[in-house]
């Protein structure tokens, strides 16, 4: 385009300008990106803590419709746990999907706290009177934060709480 001065005018950008904004638009992507890292981290407690409060609430509702006692087990290394429920007097894996075994991620630790701590069971029981047994469940990701799912009575349901609370 020509100017009333007779100069060419050039509309768009330069090649240095463009390469400056791809620059900076990389360098806060590339800190986003660290920060997110994060955030999946901590998300993968709170993931396993959501699956084992359902795990906990369905194992209750069956038990008490079925009228036979389920339980939810812990593996020795708290790894993964899964559901049994009481057949012919011995305790079985369920025959669905929800008798699988459910991983713990690598970037969390579970721990299984029970108020008879002295018993090393690794399980929590639900009866059919729709009574439960108090514990919690402490998950602990890589960067130390504490997700607890917890059942404080008898008669309460599992639910996640903060872990200062009391069992």
């Amino acid at each position: 385009m020509t100017s009333a001065t007779g100069q060419t005018e050039r509309s768009g950008f330069t090649l240095l300008e463009l390469v400056l904004v791809m620059l900076i638009i990389t360098t806060v992507l590339g800190g986003a990106a660290v920060s997110l890292r994060g955030f999946f981290v901590s998300r993968k407690a709170e993931e396993t803590a959501v699956r084992i409060v359902s795990l906990a609430r369905y194992a209750r509702s069956m038990a008490v419709s079925e009228g036979r006692t389920y339980r939810l087990v812990f593996d020795g290394h708290g790894r993964s746990f899964y559901l049994v429920a009481r057949e012919n007097g011995e305790f079985r894996r369920l025959r669905t999907g929800l008798g699988r075994s459910f991983s713990v991620p690598d970037e969390v630790t579970l721990e299984l706290l029970l108020e008879d701590a002295w018993s090393g069971r690794n399980y929590i029981s639900f009866h059919p009177d729709g009574l439960t047994e108090p514990a919690a469940v402490r998950l602990t990701d890589l960067k130390g934060g504490v997700v607890e799912v917890r059942c404080a009575s008898p008669t309460e349901l599992f639910a996640i709480s903060s872990p200062e609370e009391p069992l």
